[in-house]
């Protein structure tokens, strides 16, 4: 794991704490370190030097000082930018950076191509600034008069000496993706995360956050940007953020470590994961290019393609068979790894796995998706983030009739009946689509978080479009301002008690809140980045770096400029993706390229669990999550013979319940501590045990 930790104002005596493993970027009174095996181009930084003590103020006057006379303070003087991860900015770009960010432009430092963490000190004042996505998050806790951060929670926890926050998985359980669940919360008590699109800013060891990102809602009846122009704005963004990762010196992996040198990308998922490999083998001057024309020219792109033997063919051959097509590039070397029983999800979970951050459903994948990552190279693109940023959320239905465009709602309308085989009802699909649409738009914000909150007081998870249906059952579904999550079904009174608490607390309190389809994405958006985060972690490859470029700042803002009118189309996002490509140049492409994938992760979720039962049902029989009061042993235990046994029942739900009841164990079965030193805290984090959740 590499993060990023320092603190604001902290008393001296604490500091002989230092983190394990760390590099200092720069020292006291504020000091930041780097922890992990963080590369040489990882880490830059950039610092403004007065000259003659003659320092610039943030309004563009001038003060002498830094000697420490007169009273002066000569940490006034510092002006210092640090950025830690992929950023595809010049020297130069980082130092005008620097002096727009000491007038006050902080989105100016969230602009530039790549995926990485800013952390700008401006005399005393401190400011970290997370993504739009919340894949970089930052978090902060207090602690000896003053503040931490950092870029992992974990940390700030063993240093607090946190215990562990059950109301807090009790949400996320109950409300994955609604932050009027979730709040700024972590599992660890006292530990909070900044939003994504804001900045942890600190003075004198007080924290504030600040939306660095302006509100991209419109007003009701407002013109919707051009289909064109904004699929070209995404072109240029993938484009720069893929050469982004490519135009940085290459590393190569010391003798006997896992990954390949070079480059690698998935050409098995999707259409996004296909798109990221077809463009980083065909920009000038990059990988499979020809000799002379670049620094990394000449090397072949490593396209790898999981072929899942367990669960028989299908769309699996398909896409298999697509994948070989595309592979006959030369410029990609095609490689295919096969996994039977041993790479379902669920497999050799119950092993001493690593430790994540936070609990997430990746954990249930993560040795499945271990096996293709380590056939790829040392820098791998993923396609993740792609469907949470160009597909549109159900909800944006009811964005569409507020801006009275009703008569938009029939192809969306019309292709869920088809997916669902239901197009002989052609005449009453439609209609119900609109219908529940225009309830959402019709309900106020207060109302939908208030209804959630009794959905989870009354237990009422099989309403008429709840549980595990088709397409069409589940858009409607999603057709809310909040909603609870699939494993809200198996989870104790109590709990849910407690969670529809907070959500009664967030509907009470003031403030704009957007268009429901909009805050809706944004949350999923948020959701899927964390989820991600927790995926590198799990299923990490020694000396490997995993790509997300859907999930950069600047493809985040270009798939935003997106209409609602051409997302909610079917067959949208391959569209984008298939335009993407031809401005790159990139044509040909095979029959079926563009097919939805979900099938076949449902399939291999499902033969999945059948194999793994007797382990799971072990896993509960006498689990953490009953002991913390969350749910009841016998209960969950049911449930995983019920659906191993083929009944319907939301599989993603309980992934959720043994992802997280995984990572409880993992988490107190943990020795040693992120820290070292004479004042290091005798305990680490939640060192105490789990404690019944008290109501």
């Amino acid at each position: 794991m590499r993060w990023l930790v320092g603190w604001s104002s902290a008393a001296a005596a604490e500091r002989t704490v230092m983190p394990v493993g760390a590099q200092i970027l720069w020292g006291d009174p504020d000091p930041l370190w780097a922890v992990g095996d963080w590369r040489p181009d990882e880490v830059r930084l950039v610092e403004v030097e007065p000259r003659n003590g003659h320092v610039t103020n943030a309004n563009g006057g001038g003060r002498t000082g830094g000697n420490g006379r007169n009273g002066h303070d000569p940490s006034a003087s510092i002006a210092r930018l640090a950025v830690l991860g992929r950023c595809h900015a010049s020297d130069s770009e980082l130092r005008v950076g620097l002096f727009a960010a000491r007038g006050g432009a902080l989105r100016h430092l969230t602009n530039w191509p790549g995926s990485y963490t800013a952390v700008l000190q401006i005399g005393r004042r401190i400011t970290v600034l997370g993504d739009l996505a919340g894949a970089r998050p930052v978090f902060h806790t207090r602690w000896a008069h003053g503040t931490a951060y950092a870029t992992a929670a974990l940390p700030l926890a063993d240093l607090t000496e946190a215990a562990l926050d059950v109301t807090h998985l009790a949400a996320f359980l109950a409300c994955p993706d609604s932050p009027e669940a979730l709040g700024e919360g972590t599992p660890y008590a006292g530990v909070r995360r900044v939003p994504p699109g804001h900045a942890l800013i600190l003075r004198d060891g007080a924290p504030q956050i600040a939306d660095y990102e302006p509100s991209a809602s419109l007003v009701v009846g407002a013109p919707t940007a051009d289909a064109d122009r904004a699929i070209a704005g995404v072109r240029d963004a993938l484009v720069d953020a893929v050469r982004a990762r490519l135009s940085q010196p290459r590393y190569v992996p010391e003798p006997g470590e896992d990954p390949a040198p070079g480059i690698g990308a998935d050409l098995s998922g999707g259409a996004a994961s296909a798109t990221l490999a077809l463009l980083a083998a065909g920009l000038p001057g990059m990988p499979g290019t020809p000799l002379g024309h670049g620094a990394a020219s000449g090397q072949r792109l490593l396209a790898v393609t999981f072929n899942d033997l367990a669960t028989g063919g299908g769309s699996g051959a398909a896409e298999l068979e697509r994948a070989r097509s595309m592979a006959a590039d030369p410029r990609l070397h095609h490689v295919v790894v096969t996994g039977g029983e041993e790479a379902l999800p669920y497999a050799d979970l119950l092993d001493n796995g690593p430790l994540t951050d936070e609990p997430g459903p990746s954990l249930v994948i993560a040795e499945r998706h271990r096996r293709r990552l380590a056939a790829g190279g040392a820098d791998h693109f993923v396609g993740h983030g792609a469907r949470q940023v160009l597909d549109a959320h159900p909800a944006r239905l009811a964005d569409l009739l507020m801006d009275r465009h009703r008569w938009q709602l029939r192809r969306p309308a019309a292709a869920l009946a088809r997916a669902d085989g239901l197009s002989g009802r052609s005449a009453i699909i439609p209609f119900t689509v609109y219908r529940a649409a225009r309830r959402l738009a019709r309900t106020s914000y207060q109302q939908g978080v208030e209804e959630a909150a009794a959905q989870l007081m009354e237990r009422r998870f099989d309403g008429p479009f709840a549980g595990p249906g088709g397409a069409l059952s589940a858009s409607l579904a999603a057709l809310t301002w909040c909603r609870p999550g699939p494993a809200a079904r198996w989870l104790t009174g109590e709990a849910l008690a407690e969670v529809s608490v907070r959500l009664a607390d967030a509907a009470a309190r003031p403030g704009p809140v957007g268009r429901p389809g909009e805050r809706r994405a944004r949350a999923v958006l948020a959701r899927h980045a964390a989820d991600h985060r927790v995926f590198e972690q799990a299923a990490e490859v020694r000396s490997q770096r995993l790509h997300a470029p859907f999930l950069d700042n600047q493809v985040v803002r270009a798939c935003r400029a997106l209409p609602e009118s051409l997302r909610v189309q079917p067959g949208a996002r391959a569209s984008v993706l298939r335009t993407v490509l031809a401005g790159a140049g990139i044509r040909d492409l095979p029959a079926g390229w563009g097919a939805n994938s979900m099938a076949s992760t449902a399939v291999a979720g499902r033969a999945g669990l059948r194999t793994a039962v007797g382990d799971l049902v072990d896993l509960f029989d006498a689990p953490l999550l009953a002991d913390a009061g969350l749910v009841e042993a016998r209960v969950v235990r049911k449930a995983l013979r019920a659906a191993a046994s083929g009944e319907a029942l939301p599989l993603d739900g309980l992934a959720d319940l043994v992802a997280t009841e995984v990572w409880l164990r993992r988490l107190l079965a943990r020795r040693g501590s992120c820290w070292t030193g004479t004042a290091v805290p005798e305990q680490r984090a939640v060192a105490g045990g789990v404690h019944r959740l008290s109501l």
